[in-house]
């Protein structure tokens, strides 16, 4: 675990990834995603007609955020991240597509950590509740796909300096369970 942000370029590369150990601060630089649940769907619906998704997923990064309206002069709205646990299902199949990393809020089910184990992925947190100063770290902002889903269209960031905490590693730590650990009263 390192005090100092660590600068991590996208999409994430696997040396990257592999030095990266829970509790490390990022800054991340570069192109992600924005993924919620409704787009999820339409993602597997692509997949499973065997189609090809609207972008290139392998080795990206996406972010669980819905973002508000965008004040004139702004790129974006609020960006904050939205609960991780909601697309914890989707996880697997994205990951054997090549997802490299994912940024979020909260804790991911025991299936979405393994999957994320075996297909050497990360899951980096972004703080709940700054989604103002968050949004000031996205410099560009386009529609990817499905407009028609309106906040959970998937959209195409790019952003530099987007701060995070590693929150599971492919080493198999997990900062909330570590955290819990280290509280946890003995009886």
């Amino acid at each position: 675990m390192t005090d100092i942000p660590k600068d991590v370029s996208l999409p994430l590369m696997a040396d990257t990834i592999a030095d990266l150990y829970v509790g490390d601060s990022v800054l991340l630089h570069g192109i992600m995603y924005t993924l919620r649940d409704a787009a999820c769907q339409r993602l597997f619906s692509v997949l499973d007609k065997g189609e090809s998704l609207p972008f290139e997923i392998r080795g990206q990064a996406i972010y669980f955020m819905g973002p508000s309206p965008a004040k004139p002069g702004n790129v974006i709205g609020a960006a904050g991240p939205t609960t991780s646990g909601r697309m914890s299902d989707y996880l697997p199949r994205l990951l054997d597509e090549g997802l490299k990393g994912v940024v979020g809020k909260g804790g991911l089910s025991q299936e979405a950590r393994a999957a994320m184990k075996s297909c050497k992925a990360i899951y980096f947190a972004a703080v709940g509740g700054i989604g103002a100063l968050l949004s000031q770290k996205i410099k560009k902002v386009s529609v990817l796909a499905y407009r028609d889903l309106g906040p959970e269209a998937i959209l195409r960031l790019e952003v530099k300096g987007f701060p995070v905490i590693v929150v599971n590693d492919i080493h198999g730590g997990d900062l909330y369970n570590e955290g819990r650990a280290k509280y946890r009263v003995k009886a």
